[in-house]
């Protein structure tokens, strides 16, 4: 059988063509033409066993898809993540649902495919390759104990079993085949992973598992009560940051990707699929403004284990367990996307000070508490003996949310954030009446706020900028009004709002969080407009009542999502494409919370 032609799928993807599927352990990626080009199974950060997303077919693929189609559309199912596609050909049209279903303890992949006029000509691939594309699996048949045939691959500890209707065959180093579907045809396959030496389990019924996740992931949605003029992107946002959280241990991971490139062929290429405290704690704060309560809970139990022990151990990240082991590796066998290389698994900014974290932290835990969630001594303990750690080191330079591989320094959003964490923490022994060391609290809190002000506000230019004794900004510095630091129409934050335009607006609404040529974060290339950084500005806007142009920036950057609603880390204006790892949490949680303010402001205006 000859390959599948370039018809079938380019050779380079782009990002945006890619949908996600996700069962809350983990997450596949799906292109538009029906190849799953990335999943890690059985959890986020675990190896692909499909990495052609980061390489070539032969580093593992499964394509469905009918050949020649003339128009491809595709959707979500209602508010799920059952990804519907629609093939129209010369000779008829043809409609695929897939999803990774919820709630049954396994890892499983089901994809139904069904010819409703005319007839089609549909193509299937299955290649698997474990260890990111690397290892070769012995590859046999059998019968289940349900008498159904089935593939298995298996490879050291790894297994994966196809059944279905129609099962591909042998061909090379692949299985593959192609046959005709008329209208009223269907064919039906299921993928598990398993653990190489557990029994296959009994097959799904596929149209049922479509049908009971899309109605799980609905139910969830449900509990959103926002209904704004932004609606449909908040709730995709929403749903994007839970299947990002891991159901069972509630570490929220920060994209389901690594190494999609920021810089196209160059080097910036990193694994998001870990759970960063700031992130989570940014997510968290987006779900409890949305009414989730219960991943509030589920996500300071989580915090609780993962940071347990001596404060001074204290990780920015770690993995979606609660373990700390994220050794930095390059995978020289991948090519890269867009021959982006290294292609880097783990993150070696796991051992990196950055002080702005706890700020972070310490926001979420204060929001959960004004939303019923209940202190304990356990959790209240740690909180203090975070917060007097800070107090020993906040004066010390760090590496600062960019996580710059170049000298440390002392960044400005650190400090304030620094200084956000013992405001909490003081307003928590006020409010609640907690034990803690108030006034010295009080006095450092005070302390740090002179320091900023003494430090990075640059009187000549008129505005604060990156870091002390810098002479340029970083579009960070829009956090300052988001935690309160400064009022959002003090001249100091509206001059610097401006400022920030002025040095990092690289077409309407898109900011990139810093221009490479003044910041030495230890990587060669640039980036591109940075999408989290863009919905700060909206926020901002909104925060200064300048609701006309908070509007205009949101419905600039909720226009960059792609046709299933998903976000990249980055936006490429001149190339109108997506750059980063996808779905990015960041960018979807600054959305929500660019909306949330937006919205307040209305509310202002109207009044």
């Amino acid at each position: 059988m000859d390959r599948p032609d370039a018809a079938v799928d380019p050779p380079l993807v782009p990002i945006e063509d890619y949908a996600v599927l996700g069962d809350g352990k983990t997450a596949a990626l799906v292109s538009r033409r029906g190849s799953i080009d990335w999943m890690c199974l059985p959890a986020f950060d675990s190896a692909a066993s499909f990495a052609r997303l980061l390489g070539t077919p032969d580093n593992g693929r499964w394509l469905l898809t009918v050949r020649d189609a003339t128009a491809v559309t595709r959707r979500y199912l209602d508010d799920s993540f059952v990804l519907e596609t629609t093939y129209v050909t010369a000779t008829g049209t043809a409609v695929a649902q897939e999803t990774m279903p919820l709630g049954d303890g396994r890892s499983d992949l089901v994809r139904r495919l069904v010819c409703t006029d005319g007839s089609v000509e549909v193509e299937h691939e299955w290649v698997v390759r474990f260890g990111y594309g690397r290892v070769e699996p012995w590859v046999h048949r059998l019968t289940d104990a349900a008498g159904d045939d089935a593939i298995r691959a298996i490879a050291g500890p790894d297994s994966l079993v196809l059944r279905g209707d129609r099962l591909p065959s042998p061909d090379g180093r692949r299985h593959a085949d192609r046959f005709t579907l008329h209208a009223g045809e269907s064919v039906e396959l299921a993928l598990t992973w398993t653990r190489s030496w557990d029994p296959v389990p009994p097959r799904l019924t596929i149209e049922d598992r479509l049908d009971v996740t899309r109605i799980e992931w609905g139910l969830w949605a449900r509990s959103c009560a926002y209904d704004g003029s932004y609606r449909a992107a908040v709730v995709r946002s929403l749903l994007v940051l839970r299947l990002l959280t891991d159901s069972e241990t509630g570490g929220i991971v920060a994209a389901a990707t690594t190494s999609l490139p920021e810089d196209f062929g160059g080097e910036r290429n990193w694994d998001y699929r870990f759970s960063w405290l700031r992130d989570a704690a940014m997510t968290l704060e987006a779900l409890l403004e949305h009414g989730y309560s219960d991943e509030a809970t589920q996500w300071r139990d989580w915090l609780l284990r993962a940071v347990a022990g001596n404060p001074a151990d204290l990780q920015i990240m770690y993995r979606v367990d609660g373990g700390r082991d994220l050794p930095e590796r390059e995978l020289d066998h991948l090519a890269g996307y867009a021959g982006s290389r290294p292609v880097r698994v783990g993150n070696a900014a796991v051992g990196q000070v950055q002080n702005d974290v706890l700020g972070e932290v310490m926001c979420a835990l204060e929001m959960a508490r004004d939303a019923g969630l209940e202190e304990t001594a356990d959790t209240w303990s740690l909180q203090r003996r975070l917060v007097d750690h800070l107090l020993t080191r906040w004066r010390e330079p760090d590496r600062g949310i960019w996580e710059v591989r170049g000298d440390p320094r002392h960044f400005t959003h650190s400090k304030v954030m620094s200084w956000a964490a013992v405001d909490r923490a003081v307003r928590a022994v006020e409010k609640h009446g907690f034990d803690a060391p108030l006034d010295r609290w009080r006095d450092e809190r005070d302390a740090i706020h002179a320091d900023v002000l003494a430090h990075a506000w640059d009187a000549e230019r008129g505005t604060f900028v990156q870091s002390y004794g810098a002479a340029h900004t970083d579009a960070a510095l829009l956090q300052m009004t988001q935690v309160g630091f400064l009022p959002a129409d003090d001249p100091r934050i509206v001059a610097t709002l401006a400022t920030i335009r002025a040095e990092l607006e690289v077409s309407p609404g898109l900011l990139r969080r810093y221009r490479t040529e003044h910041t030495d974060d230890g990587v060669a290339g640039d980036e591109h407009a940075f999408l989290a950084c863009s919905f700060w500005l909206a926020d901002a806007l909104a925060r200064a009542d300048e609701v006309d142009a908070s509007t205009k920036v949101l419905d600039i950057l909720v226009g960059l999502a792609n046709d299933v609603g998903l976000l990249a880390e980055q936006y490429d204006p001149v190339g109108r494409r997506m750059a980063g790892n996808l779905p990015q949490a960041l960018s979807h949680l600054a959305l929500v919370r660019a909306v949330h303010s937006h919205d307040l402001a209305l509310e202002r205006a109207r009044r």
